[in-house]
């Protein structure tokens, strides 16, 4: 059963370095001891370090030493880790681990992107990239593609479009202007912008798009894969199934990413398909000294399998799909493990077609760890707030493939998005949709794309000013059972 693996693993490792309930660690090496112990138990590259080896102390007198020569914690942490895990995490205070929340902010509720002014070293201009729903900037007249060039009769320089757009005034007023890819000719329209409270949609746009007798189901998502969205993700499935959706296209050229649960990607999966309830999702690959054990006594645990439930409530709403389209576009998609983790996982049952650039590659799972008997949080030390959040597995599909090297997309796209022909999301008109759909109906993307032709300084956009840190995907904790 897997609820019982963190308990498991957790006896299993304090038989192997014989840690006793009691622990006699000096007070002014607690966090120390706590920081060894854990990356001794559960680190995935824990045979690799050998100061972390079952065998480099012989007693605690002797590994109490050690810990005291290291006065920080952070730098025995750091000292523990394989020189290129960029991933595991040391907490200083535990309390700031908390539940993503339902994502919301002040906003005016425009995005938008930045490119420099041809023949200037200063100047920029910003374009808009796209509109949120039921902001007040929806309620302007203002449109995906528009350019503008100042605020409040401000230029717009490299060193202040970010204090102007994000940092200023709550109401400001947007100086447009026509542009043709060389010049920049005011236009005299303005748009006056106000930031409000706003509470982001789950889901930006769904729709049904007929395309040479295929009914594509079209999910622009741009928020993380966190639990507060799997019930309306679960109901706009339902209204592609209720229209007969016989393909996907998920665009995720505007997601802020994010880590997630394992649990969560799986639910997503099981929307997609449906027609692999209970087969084998993903696999795990723990450390060298646990691995073995499981697969001896409790090989069922290392699987996570497609479900047909959302909650024990609520039934997923399954396309039963053969194939997905995934659009991650270029630059805007820096790399989301929760997304190369569905990606990979699906690989052996469906043709998942990614359409952007190769990704990062962070196929890493992790758990965080507490100062307690067992690890989890209850009956933790108060004696100090230090949590561990180690990289302790990896994971593979059904076929035992992996994507440590990254995913290589189907259909490349360029870096970013065209400024002078953006089109309308959502609909044909937009250069990278259009491509999608062609490719699905034919089966060729067609020759790559021509990159950048105008040859523009694209210097930032507002959603690598949102995005959030790809913290990993986590497995679940509970607590032990009394052995």
């Amino acid at each position: 059963m897997k609820l019982l693996k963190a308990s498991l693993i957790v006896l299993f490792s304090i038989i192997l370095v014989s840690c006793s309930e009691k622990d006699d660690a000096p007070k002014n090496i607690e966090v120390q001891n706590f920081v060894w112990k854990g990356l001794n138990a559960y680190y995935l590259w824990q045979d690799q370090i050998p100061d972390l080896s079952d065998r480099r102390f012989n007693n605690d007198e002797e590994l109490y030493s050690y810990l005291t020569s290291f006065d920080d914690p952070n730098v025995l942490f750091n000292s523990l880790l394989i020189p290129d895990d960029n991933y595991s995490r040391l907490i200083e205070d535990y309390n700031t681990i908390t539940e993503p929340e339902l994502r919301s902010s002040v906003v005016n509720g425009m995005e938008f992107g930045i490119i420099s002014e041809p023949g200037s070293s200063d100047n920029v201009i910003g374009y808009v990239t796209h509109i949120l729903p039921n902001s007040n900037a929806s309620s302007k007249d203002l449109t995906r593609g528009e350019f503008f060039y100042a605020v409040n009769d401000t230029q717009l320089t490299r060193d202040n479009y970010e204090s102007l757009l994000l940092d200023g005034e709550n109401i400001f007023t947007l100086n447009m202007a026509d542009y043709d890819g060389g010049n920049v000719t005011p236009n005299g329209k303005t748009v006056a912008l106000e930031k409000q409270n706003y509470d982001y949609p789950p889901v930006f746009m769904e729709d049904v798009i007929m395309n040479d007798g295929d009914n594509i189901a079209y999910l622009m998502y741009n928020n993380d894969f966190s639990t507060n969205y799997l019930q309306d993700l679960n109901e706009t499935f339902l209204n592609f199934k209720n229209q007969s959706a016989n393909q996907l296209i998920l665009d995720l050229r505007y997601n802020i990413g994010g880590g997630s649960f394992v649990k969560n990607i799986t639910k997503i999966a099981s929307m997609i398909t449906g027609q692999f309830n209970n087969d084998v999702f993903i696999k795990e690959e723990w450390n060298a000294k646990a691995q073995p054990w499981f697969e001896v006594n409790q090989p069922d645990s290392l699987l996570t399998k497609f479900t047909d439930r959302l909650n024990t409530e609520t039934t997923i709403n399954s396309l039963n799909l053969n194939a997905v389209y995934i659009i991650l576009n270029g630059e805007n998609f820096t790399g989301s493990s929760a997304i190369e983790l569905l990606i990979n996982s699906l690989k052996p049952y469906i043709d998942v077609h990614v359409i952007g650039n190769d990704t990062i590659g962070n196929n890493l799972g992790f758990i965080t760890l507490y100062n307690s008997i067992d690890y989890n949080s209850f009956n933790k030390s108060e004696n100090h707030t230090f949590a561990l959040q180690p990289a302790v597995l990896s994971f593979f599909n059904k076929d035992d493939e992996t994507y440590a090297n990254g995913i290589t997309p189907s259909v490349a796209l360029c870096d970013h998005e065209d400024a002078l022909n953006l089109g309308v999301l959502g609909s044909s008109t937009d250069p990278i949709l259009n491509r999608v759909l062609n490719y699905i109906s034919s089966g060729d993307a067609g020759p790559a794309p021509t990159c950048n032709q105008n040859n523009f300084e694209y210097i930032s956009n507002s959603i690598s000013f949102q995005r959030e840190a790809d913290n990993g995907v986590f497995i679940e904790q509970i607590l032990p059972n009394t052995y």
